[in-house]
């Protein structure tokens, strides 16, 4: 009874913290048992008698067949908390004597005796077990179960694990509670526990599913006793037990009287075939080492203690329980652990590596705790609120606990001895980061850890909506949901939801309380939030925010918990609009989304450019898969993931991200479509985008623009959904989005990396594709590169092949382990599991000497510095894994059925800078045996095996000696081990390319049978030979096929001929672009395609030039230089048909204005000749004689000009042919008399016209050809006689005989002259002269003088309207548009023509207002009878030059 002195009492539970094993605390009772187990009391449950039963406190097995046979078994057995804490009151758990079959010795084990002390037991379910799997165990006497070969008791002692000359000698995997050689005592006599001495057995499986009574209460409590006896068991069912018992063994080699001096301890394991905990039960230590190890053959005290720790067995890893295990502080295992309260109950997780669960004393040395702390959760949100639960030194309540996260310290809280719990703070930073536990404030810093920090989109998503409102411009609710259970296993208890902001207006970030959403609700898992609510009680602070985090917490930590502090469960990060959406509508009115935008934009054009150093993007969905040093899939779009709904990249199939941010921060995403094909923001607004900072952050992760997804959120996805998930994707705000501040990058200049692989025993391809073998034993350098830019290493570790079954020894080698470092990161290893160890991880990967798994889904991808490592989320196994490091290298290791294959993937930075056994990437494989000192090797052929192993590949051996050439060994030795346990220069492999002298001749398998199987592949036929296994020689051809494949196809440099930009408003038929790609693009309806329709990819990698048509004016510089971007476009009907006429417009009036001008200037140049060289043309008549005579007062002159009168004239008749005229050297008449001569002028009006029977031809018609050569001559006579003063004007001479005019009966024949101008012609018949008169043109056809009219061509048929082409519409409107122009233009001019005329004639009739009077006649000569002649005299000539 000395149990119940420590016994905790059921309201002792009410406030025990409980971690969940992904995240957070919750609080348990016993109340809260189990959810499939009713709690009511089963005292009153019936006359049942097996119901009543107490299996705890009998011998007897519950399951004798022969007593349960005609019996019903009872079933659904209801068991209660205090039945509960009745059965949890003793230390062991229960095993039976008696019953359980004929022999009626329950769990005893009768053949394991002294002279046979193990014996084989079948599980039947998997064990997990220090990473191996096992479905068997061995029960031995010497107080362990193995699980291999029984361990071989060396007389060496202390002992030591794992065995370093494994496989040479066997290396057990076992459990041992107290290994030692033991033997079975005798009892005293005075026990209270009669049972016999010996070991005992039980098995319990599937314990989920029983319904009896002892199943129930042997399930509920191995749950309880492990769930608050180990921090991360918070959710662990047990499925299967093994309970195994040594009671009352004694030490070997002691005297007849130590056979009483006994020892009785208890092994318990339990499992769920995923995670398996040991339970040591140590009752009674009599004794500590058998006679062998140096003890008392009387008492067995004093030598080595027994061992007390586990061994994973295979030459692998091992676990000593110090301080306890082989030493003098052995005894102290009784009054330790004190798991569930009890002194001696020590307890452990061993499935995958060894954790215990109980506290170590201070005052133990500290240089042993090599398991430094066990906490959980391991990992947790970087806005913190994760609780962790921590076992470490031993605690007491009056003592300070203090937790450290890397540089922050937060106070914890004790919970009992072996548990304390502290509350993760906020830490800007994702990765490892180091955790301590001090005590009292001793910052001793012994005790530590490695805790994982995980950014708000790695981390699980505890708070989610469901429904999408958060994404929603205006949505009308917000359902937020959580797992109750990650807060408390009570429903009832009250939580608040708050809403935070964060912003980057300084140099630091800041996470700011906004709003509570829900006070003291219940956990429920659900609660709905309406918007409207928050809408009038806004802070104008608020305004400054645009995403938002919700948090769901305990609103009372204290009286739910225990503990002064609440978990906190986040969501991811938000937009704001559901919540700010009225004060911004008040603040930047109805188009608040497009202010929001703008007010971005400004913002991001202040900041650096970022994208100048971004990497590339791959142009193909396979290229970007196979590029495995830059791009990793993308969590939130992934074609293998959990997630790939791709709200963010509609249509998209796959997005991928770069794996290391850039020297500013920065990263790239890229996203493709169904077909493989880039999307790029130029197509759609769902393209891959750059980013301003990357994912993961980048250091120091705590100022702005650094924060690990909370600034990428902030910079890159929120500024999205105002400029373009909420607005049009044309308008203005989202074209500004994905045309300048996150357009996507083309693939044009991407280069694909170089790859090198090594697989089968082992085949190695170089970077610039020689193929050879080598077989070396050992640890090499694949790839060494070291430069001022490069300083990259990566190594591989050989080992030989086991022995054969047939042939013994195989002399070949296999790749277990690649090692790899960059620059300034840290070391990362992958190596092979055993067979064995392979139930759950295929690869083991450590980095920095520190083991990481990448089972859980927020855990596929993390960060260390330097490098990236992360799992393909279809992985479930750990078979492989990538990783990625900052010069843009990638190391990619494969394993299957334990075959393991690596490559290396390198950019074009590294090319001519690599060594090793990849060889010198150059292009060339003349150069790729280059050995350490920079020769290159005389190797001769790649098919010589012995030539490339001697004279090459041995060189570049590395060991733990660091060297200049080749450097050091990178692999992480456990155990012991160094580069020389695998180092083996005189291993001899087969050197013989030919497979029928490899084949011993004294195996059934033949060449035949081997070339038949791998075809032409010679590897796969090298490994068959070698190892005689098919499954050898598959791998090798599998993985030598996946490469090519990969290298040929997955990395072909692909040729692109880059982004096409999308019209606005507008469609492509395609989104390729590689060659042979024809796109024709299309406008939505409303809107015309101007420009270019159709567009070919050339091989060049160029988009075609379209043909230059006849009526394309651009010069061959603008053609050269045509972008077909700023040409082809979508505009709307009435702004294509306004372009077009302004073009008709601007071509008309680029042509028009000039000529109009030009014309214009001509006219007043001839004017302006014309008014300096003439004066007033005057004409003299004869006043006597009654007809009209018409003389030349120019004798020099021989052009006729009409006469116009002032005065009326009588009769008037004109010349016949018998007239005589004027002529150049005809003197005047001196002797007409002045008073008969009348001066006349040209006049506008011709008076006297009713008279005329006939008008003279003008002397300006274009048809007179004699007219005109006589005007020339007149102006030469005018310029000749402007010279004299008082020069004269005369009167043009008559028409010449030979030109007269067609007059009635005249023939075309006989008049020479053209048709009548019409000069004069007025449009009425000209009185006195015939009506008859012909115009004929210039083929004397008669023409009509009318002007005919043409029909219009806007209507068709009857007059209706019809509907027009493109281009016909386009020549109508330019049609209508140069009419109106025209129309306007024109009589303006002619408007402005004629003033400028008036005005201008104006002056000159001022100038003619005084006549003056002619002082010569010498030119004029009259015929008639009267003469008269001109005024003599100065005053003549002086009135004349007035």
């Amino acid at each position: 009874m000395a149990r119940c002195n420590n016994c905790v009492k059921l309201k002792n539970f009410v406030g025990i913290v409980v971690l969940l094993s992904l995240s957070f605390s919750v609080a348990v009772a016993y109340s809260d048992i189990s959810d499939d187990v009713e709690l009511i009391d089963t005292s009153s449950s019936g006359g049942d008698k097996f119901g009543s039963l107490d299996f705890w406190n009998s011998r007897i097995d519950p399951f004798n067949p022969e007593e349960q046979s005609g019996r019903q078994v009872a079933s659904n057995y209801i068991l209660n908390p205090s039945r509960l804490n009745q059965i949890r009151s003793e230390m062991l758990y229960p095993f039976f004597d008696e019953g359980g079959g004929g022999e009626n010795i329950g769990d005893f084990q009768k053949h394991i005796k002294d002279n046979s002390p193990q014996i084989t037991k079948h599980l039947d379910f998997l064990l997990p077990f220090f990473g191996f799997g096992y479905n068997y165990t061995w029960v031995s006497i010497h107080g362990f179960l193995a699980f291999s070969d029984g361990p071989t008791l060396s007389p060496t002692y202390p002992l030591t694990f794992p065995i370093v000359d494994y496989p040479k000698q066997s290396d057990p995997s076992f459990i041992g509670p107290f290994y030692s050689k033991c033997k079975i005592g005798e009892l005293r006599g005075d026990e209270l526990d009669p049972r016999r001495s010996g070991v005992y057995f039980r098995l319990e499986r599937n314990l989920i599913g029983r319904t009896d009574q002892y199943g129930v209460e042997l399930r509920e409590r191995l749950k309880w006793d492990i769930r608050e006896g180990i921090v991360g068991a918070e959710w662990f069912e047990p499925r299967h037990a093994v309970i195994v018992t040594w009671k009352n063994v004694t030490f070997a080699g002691g005297t007849i009287h130590a056979r009483k001096t006994t020892n009785t301890f208890q092994t318990v394991l339990a499992t769920d075939e995923t995670r398996t905990y040991v339970i040591f039960n140590y009752k009674h230590l009599g004794w500590s080492a058998h006679t062998e190890a140096g003890g008392s053959s009387e008492d067995g005290t004093g030598g080595t203690p027994a061992f007390i720790g586990f061994n994973a067995g295979n030459g692998t890893r091992s676990f000593e329980y110090k301080p306890y295990s082989q030493t003098p502080k052995f005894n102290s295992i009784l009054s330790s652990g004190h798991v569930n309260g009890f002194p001696g109950r020590h307890i452990f997780r061993v499935d995958e590596k060894i954790m215990q669960g109980q506290c170590i004393p201070e005052i133990y040395d500290m240089a042993a705790h090599k398991q430094m702390l066990t906490f959980a959760p391991e990992s947790g949100n970087l806005l913190g609120g994760t609780i962790v639960n921590v076992t470490g030194p031993c605690f007491d309540r009056s003592q300070k606990l203090t937790c450290r996260f890397n540089t922050l310290r937060v106070p914890g809280a004790v919970i009992d001895k072996n548990r304390a719990t502290c509350i993760m703070p906020r830490i800007y930073a994702t990765g490892y980061i180091d955790f301590y536990v001090e005590v009292d404030g001793s910052n001793d810093l012994h005790w530590k850890g490695k805790f994982l920090v995980e950014t708000p989109f790695t981390a699980p998503e505890l708070v989610t909506f469901p429904e999408s409102d958060q994404l929603k411009k205006e949505p009308s609710k917000l359902l937020i949901n959580w797992d109750y259970k990650n807060l408390t296993l009570d429903r009832n208890t009250a939580v608040s939801i708050t809403l935070w902001g964060y912003r980057e207006n300084t140099i630091t970030p800041e996470i700011v309380h906004l709003e509570t959403l829900a006070d003291a609700v219940p956990n429920t898992g659900e609660y709905t939030v309406n918007p409207k609510d928050f809408h009038r009680r806004m802070k104008e602070m608020a305004l400054n925010f645009e995403i938002g985090i919700v948090s769901v917490n305990i609103t009372y930590p204290s009286d739910a918990l225990g503990i002064p502090y609440e978990p906190i469960l986040w969501s991811r990060p938000i937009p704001l609009a559901w919540y700010l959406l009225p004060s911004w509508i008040d603040k930047y009115g109805r188009r608040w989304d497009e202010k929001i935008c703008g007010n971005w934009i400004v913002r991001d054009r202040l900041l650096k450019n970022f994208a100048s150093d971004l990497p590339i993007c791959p142009c193909k969905m396979e290229q970007a898969i196979a590029d495995k040093g830059r791009f990793l899939p993308d969590q939130n779009c992934d074609k293998d993931g959990k997630v790939s709904n791709c709200y963010l990249h509609e249509n998209a199939k796959h997005c991928v991200r770069s794996a290391m941010p850039t020297r500013s921060g920065s990263g790239q995403q890229c996203c493709y479509d169904m077909h493989g094909y880039l999307m790029m923001t130029m197509d759609n607004k769902w393209g891959g985008r750059p980013n301003r900072a990357h994912d993961y952050g980048h250091i120091p992760w705590n100022e702005a623009s650094k924060v690990p997804s909370l600034s990428h959120y902030l910079h890159d996805v929120a500024p999205f959904f105002p400029c373009c998930m909420w607005a049009h994707e044309h308008s203005w705000w989202c074209m500004t989005f994905r045309f300048e501040r996150r357009a996507s990058q083309n693939c044009v200049g991407y280069q694909t990396p170089a790859v090198a692989t090594i697989y089968g025993d082992p085949h190695i391809f170089t970077f610039d594709g020689l193929p050879y073998t080598f077989n070396g034993k050992g640890e090499y350098v694949l790839v060494k590169s070291k430069t001022d830019r490069h300083k990259l290493d990566v190594q591989g570790r050989f080992e030989q092949l086991h022995d054969s079954v047939i042939t013994g020894e195989i002399k070949a080698t296999l790749l277990t382990a690649i090692a790899a470092k960059d620059n300034q990161s840290v070391t990362v290893e992958i190596r092979v599991r055993p067979r064995d160890a392979q139930w759950r991880y295929k690869l083991d990967v450590i980095v920095d000497n520190h083991r990481v798994f990448f089972d859980r889904f927020p855990q596929k991808i993390q960060t260390f510095p330097g490098v990236t490592v992360y799992t393909p989320t279809a992985i479930q196994n750990q078979s492989h894994v990538i990783a990625m490091f900052e010069s843009g290298a990638g190391v990619e290791v494969i394993e299957n059925m334990g075959h393991m294959t690596a490559r290396v993937y390198l950019p074009m930075t590294y090319l001519n800078q690599t060594r090793g056994l990849f060889g010198n990437w150059s292009g060339t494989i003349d150069d790729d045996l280059v050995l350490p000192d920079g020769s290159i090797a005389n190797a001769g052929s790649a098919n010589n095996l012995d030539s490339i192993h001697n004279q090459f590949a041995l060189q570049w051996m590395v060991d733990d000696k660091d060297t200049e050439d080749k450097g050091y060994s990178l692999f992480y030795h456990e155990n012991g081990k160094t580069s020389s346990s695998y180092n083996d220069r005189s291993f001899r492999p087969v050197m013989t390319t030919d497979i029928r002298q490899i084949i011993p001749y004294n195996v059934t398998l033949k060449a035949e049978e081997v070339e038949d199987f791998c075809g032409d592949s010679w590897p796969c036929k090298y490994d068959y030979a070698v190892t005689l296994n098919r499954e050898y020689g598959h791998w090798a051809k599998y993985y030598e096929s996946q490469f090519v494949t990969l290298r040929d196809t997955g990395l072909r440099q692909i040729v692109s001929c880059g982004a096409l930009m999308t019209p606005i408003h507008g469609r492509k038929s395609t989104f390729k672009y590689t060659p042979g790609t024809k796109v024709e693009f299309d406008c939505d309806p409303d809107f015309v395609l101007v420009g270019e329709r159709r567009r070919e990819c050339l091989s060049s990698g160029e988009w075609n030039i379209p043909s230059r048509g006849a009526g394309d004016h651009r010069t061959e510089t603008e053609w050269l230089n045509w972008n077909p971007a700023k040409t082809t476009r979508c505009i709307e009907d009435g702004e294509h048909a306004a372009v077009a006429s302004a073009k008709t417009a601007g071509i008309v009036l680029g042509i028009l204005l000039p000529v109009i001008i030009l014309v214009f200037i001509l006219i007043l140049w001839c004017r302006k000749m014309y008014a300096e060289q003439t004066e007033p043309e005057v004409f003299y008549t004869d006043k006597l004689n009654p007809g009209p005579a018409y003389t030349n007062y120019n004798r020099n002159s021989s052009i006729g000009y009409p006469i116009e009168t002032t005065g009326s004239v009588t009769s008037p008749t004109y010349p016949t042919a018998t007239t005589t005229f004027a002529t150049s050297a005809a003197p005047p008449n001196e002797n007409v008399p002045r008073e008969n001569i009348q001066m006349v002028t040209r006049s506008p009006v011709i008076q006297n016209m009713p008279e005329l029977e006939s008008s003279p031809r003008s002397s300006r018609s274009s048809g007179s050809r004699a007219s005109s050569t006589g005007r020339n001559n007149a102006r030469d006579v005018r310029k000749r006689s402007s010279g004299n003063a008082g020069g004269i004007r005369v009167a043009p001479p008559v028409p010449p005989p030979n030109m007269n005019i067609n007059v009635n009966n005249a023939s075309p024949e006989e008049n020479q002259v053209d048709p009548y101008d019409g000069v004069y012609y007025t449009g009425e018949p000209i009185p006195g002269r015939p009506d008859n008169i012909e115009f004929r043109d210039e083929n004397n056809d008669t023409v009509s003088p009318n002007i005919g009219i043409g029909r219009s061509g806007g209507v068709g048929r009857n007059g209706l309207p019809r509907r027009q082409k493109e281009g016909e519409h386009n020549a109508v409107s330019s049609a209508k548009t140069s009419g109106i122009v025209l129309g306007i233009i024109i009589p303006i001019v002619i408007i402005a023509l004629c003033l400028l005329v008036a005005y201008r004639r104006r002056n000159r009739e001022h100038q003619i207002a005084q006549p003056a009077y002619l002082t010569s006649t010498r030119d004029i000569q009259i015929t008639s009878p009267t003469t008269v002649s001109p005024p003599q005299g100065d005053s003549g000539r002086k009135e004349s030059a007035a």
